[in-house]
């Protein structure tokens, strides 16, 4: 039997002995039944003292984190033999011979990489969406062993067995209003080698089918992967919910009823006579990297940006009766969404007439978090000559901080190694950012491990993908395109400190001329992620009202510059 490592097999009985010197303690077998679907991948082994869920699902990067240890594995062969490498990289435990005594649970996890042949020339090896929004912990076809509660001390060993297969999910049903487009894309198929699709789901407006010669106005929402439309419901609420459902990220009871109430609420409002009449797109393009692309061109995901405007966009609106106009199309989102609605307006600029970007990621890389890419020597911590202070990450409204950079990063790298491949928010910067590496891969901004950073690297990041920087430089030819489109939210307490770049990008637009940017940059006080412009309701409110929140704005901006033959009474125009 081939080893993986340098496996030993020892006869112990049951699962559990005492391990050699010379072997990993961690030793895992796949089921005959599962191996002919596995070869290559990250396997990680996860230690939890969470008795109520999974090990895979208990890894953060606050302190209540689970340990996990990661290692690749290439070119598996039906009975290849599994073992931990004692060296491979943990988190927040760098070393697996340093996880303190105690009981666990314990669980084993494969992470299937697909080989992609790229136009490019490269070759890569990457974990692919399969329908659930690239989520390692839930993607269809990974395996995993079930968990075990272990007496972990020096000296002894375990055993684990992967028998466990994470099965298709579910597509979402068309409905009256709610209908769901998937569509290949030519360009990105082109790129990656092979077939690449792209998605929406997409609400009608009320008399979509009565109407048949009506045309309307596109809005555009941009975040994370949806699974289905959300926050419209055409039932009331459950009368079953019970108010003492209590939601930990908001602290707050009732929220499940609150989200259904809202949704059922914004279902009264389109179906209304008085309510406006337009089409509202929520985009799937998950990928190889993340559960989103960004909604721009990149060098290690493709042309995601071509492929989202150029095709997606005209295909629903030729399919929907959208107008199908730059002047007729809107983009809003928050965090991720935020971010790719003003990115899409800046680098189509003529496709769309506004963007409302609310809590967005990093638009000024002088303030990416609490990191200058372009001054600072180390992106984890501030370094002086007797000392060195770790950059936060996260905090609170209140200004307390429970997670630092590195402790986000070195996450980061023991699921995915030093390949981009985690999934998670810095992995996805760097593909999205990042020229493609020697290898193949996003060349890092920073050292994974040492947080050092590569001024080259980001030299190239400031170049093409820093949106204050882009506008700045190109103002002359770019500002008589964006005059009045550009609208951006944040709350000044937000929890990954993402306002520190609204304020440098709100500096260079007040002092903009030839024209004046003429657009909004507004603050929420003490207003955590992610606050989107509305100061009169609380954060866990407003996040619930995207689909309606900007619609006052966006009328004025029609009344601006829509033709003459649109109707201003209910956003239609209408063909013959």
């Amino acid at each position: 039997m081939k080893k993986t490592s340098f496996l030993i097999l020892l006869a112990c009985f049951a699962w559990a002995c005492q391990s050699p010197d010379d072997s990993s303690p961690v030793s895992i077998k796949i089921s005959p039944e599962l191996e002919p679907g596995f070869k290559d991948g990250r396997l990680l082994i996860i230690f939890s003292p969470d008795k109520e869920r999974e090990p895979r699902f208990s890894i953060s990067d606050n302190a209540s984190t689970a340990q996990v240890f990661g290692m690749d594995i290439e070119d598996f062969e039906l009975g290849d033999a599994i073992e931990l490498d004692p060296k491979s990289f943990g988190y927040p435990i760098e070393n697996l011979n340093e996880v303190q005594e105690g009981n666990y649970q314990i669980q084993a996890f494969l992470i299937k990489y697909e080989t992609f042949i790229r136009s490019d020339g490269h070759t890569v090896k990457l974990a692919m969406d399969q329908g659930e929004g690239r989520k390692w912990a839930n993607t269809p076809g990974n395996i995993y062993s079930k968990p075990i509660s272990f007496d972990w001390k020096e000296g002894t060993s375990i055993e684990l067995t992967i028998d466990q297969e994470i099965p298709p999910v579910s597509e979402p049903e068309d409905t009256k209003y709610i209908k769901h487009i998937k569509m290949k894309s030519a360009l990105l198929s082109e790129f990656w080698g092979r077939d690449m699709y792209v998605g929406a789901h997409v609400l009608l407006p009320e008399g979509f089918d009565e109407n048949p010669n009506q045309y309307y106005p596109l809005m555009v929402f941009h975040g994370h992967f949806p699974n289905d439309f959300g926050g419209f419901r055409t039932v009331p609420p459950d009368p079953d919910l019970s108010e003492d459902d209590y939601s930990a990220r908001f602290g707050i009871y009732g929220y499940e009823k609150m989200q259904q109430q809202e949704a059922y609420d914004f279902y009264q409002k389109w179906i209304s006579p008085d309510f406006k009449r337009f089409i509202i797109i929520e985009i799937q393009h998950a990928n190889p990297f993340y559960d989103d692309s960004y909604a721009v061109n990149s060098e290690n995901l493709g042309p995601y940006g071509d492929a989202l405007t150029y095709e997606l966009i005209p295909y629903i609106e030729n399919e929907f009766r959208g107008i199908g106009e730059g002047w007729s199309r809107f983009l809003y989102g928050g965090s991720t969404g935020g971010w790719e609605a003003l990115a899409a307006q800046v680098f189509y600029p003529d496709e769309y007439n506004g963007c409302f970007a609310a809590c967005p990621d990093p638009i000024d890389f002088r303030a990416f978090t609490t990191v200058n890419l372009y001054e600072d020597q180390n992106a984890y911590f501030q370094e002086g000559e007797f000392r060195k202070t770790p950059r936060p990450g996260h905090r609170d409204y209140l200004g307390h901080v429970s997670s630092m950079v590195v402790d986000m990063n070195h996450r980061e790298l023991a699921i995915g190694g030093t390949k981009t491949r985690s999934g998670e928010q810095f992995d996805i910067w760097q593909a999205v950012y990042s020229p493609v590496g020697e290898d193949g891969y996003p060349k890092p901004i920073w050292d994974k491990k040492t947080g050092e950073i590569d001024s080259k690297v980001a030299e190239f990041w400031k170049e093409n993908y820093d949106l204050r920087y882009i506008m700045e430089r190109d103002w002359n030819t770019l500002g008589p395109k964006l005059e009045g489109k550009v609208n951006i939210y944040c709350g000044d307490m937000d929890n990954y400190y993402l306002n520190n770049a609204v304020y440098l990008t709100e500096a260079f637009l007040e002092q903009t001329e030839n024209p004046y940017f003429n657009g909004e940059v507004a603050y929420g006080d003490r207003a955590e992620h992610c606050w989107n412009g509305d100061p009169t309701l609380p954060n866990y409110i407003s996040r619930l009202r995207y689909n309606t929140l900007y619609l006052d704005k966006i009328e004025d901006r029609l009344r601006a510059t829509a033709p003459s033959n649109f109707n201003q009474q209910n956003w239609t125009i209408t063909k013959n």
